[in-house]
């Protein structure tokens, strides 16, 4: 399983030099099996490079999001699998009690937002809540769960084989409190993360910083490492970097978590490529 990041920002950042090592893309992760069968995760800025890179032997398209705030969607209307008539793109969201996931990615993906509706891409668009059952996509076993951040949001865990990563950009796991809890049992996410070779998790503050952000939905990176250390990750990636932040920022942020944990803490930077 080869997991690459083609977003990994929370908001579109300043533009500038010290953007460049980490990127300047909201949130998307293309996800290939070993048979090369294709998940993507959430359709930020960063789809839109990725849609031009798919072609018309790569078969069906799983796009899962986590939730529907901007970041996480503003690029699916520059995707180029969903006009090009190919088939079947299937897309998965965040359940709601009230509206249905067309209606609420229509707000989007119609006028004034956008010019072009759900309705009229050229691809034939197939809509799912996100799986709360283990359920099988392709070679993947796929199960989501609604996780700490506003608005309804889900994490993703996803196995192929023995191998499985986690997917948590948006999340705070320790709401309300300073720390992670000790039990997995009340700590939002853990079941998804639990034992993961791979986690790609929020880490978008530093410690100062969530003290004035408490309840904003996102991580200090002392608990993003005790988080992944909570739930026995192999491997950590800081994910959903704050727009405020450059480069020199980020690399300090990097090595305080590399010194707060035996966990490998890999690098969140656009373009960046992990074989699982």
């Amino acid at each position: 399983m080869k997991v690459t990041l083609w977003g990994t920002r929370g908001s579109l950042p300043a533009a500038g030099p010290e953007t460049v090592r980490y990127g300047g893309n909201t949130s998307c992760v293309e996800v290939r099996a070993d048979d090369g069968s294709l998940i993507i995760l959430d359709a930020g800025s960063g789809i839109r490079r990725l849609g031009e890179r798919i072609g018309p032997n790569d078969g069906r398209i799983d796009l899962l999001l986590t939730h529907l705030h901007l970041d996480h969607l503003q690029g699916i209307g520059f995707f180029l699998p969903l006009f090009a008539g190919r088939g079947e793109v299937h897309v998965w969201g965040p359940p709601s009690i009230s509206t249905d996931l067309r209606t609420r990615l229509g707000r989007y993906l119609s006028p004034p937002l956008f010019p072009v509706r759900v309705r009229d891409l050229g691809s034939r668009i197939v809509l799912h809540d996100a799986p709360q059952t283990a359920t099988t996509i392709g070679p993947f076993t796929v199960r989501a769960d609604l996780i700490i951040h506003p608005g309804s949001t889900v994490g993703y865990r996803i196995t192929e084989g023995s191998r499985t990563i986690a997917y948590l950009p948006d999340h705070e796991p320790a709401l309300g409190l300073d720390a992670v809890p000790a039990s997995g049992r009340w700590t939002s996410g853990f079941d998804l993360a639990a034992g993961a070779d791979l986690l790609l998790h929020d880490a978008q503050y530093t410690v100062d910083e969530r003290r004035t952000r408490i309840g904003w939905g996102h991580s200090s990176i002392d608990q993003t490492v005790a988080f992944a250390e909570l739930t026995g990750a192999q491997h950590l990636v800081p994910f959903h970097h704050d727009p405020g932040h450059d480069d020199t920022t980020l690399d300090a942020m990097h090595a305080q978590m590399a010194a707060l944990t035996a966990i490998p803490v890999e690098r969140g930077c656009e373009g960046a490529t992990f074989q699982v």
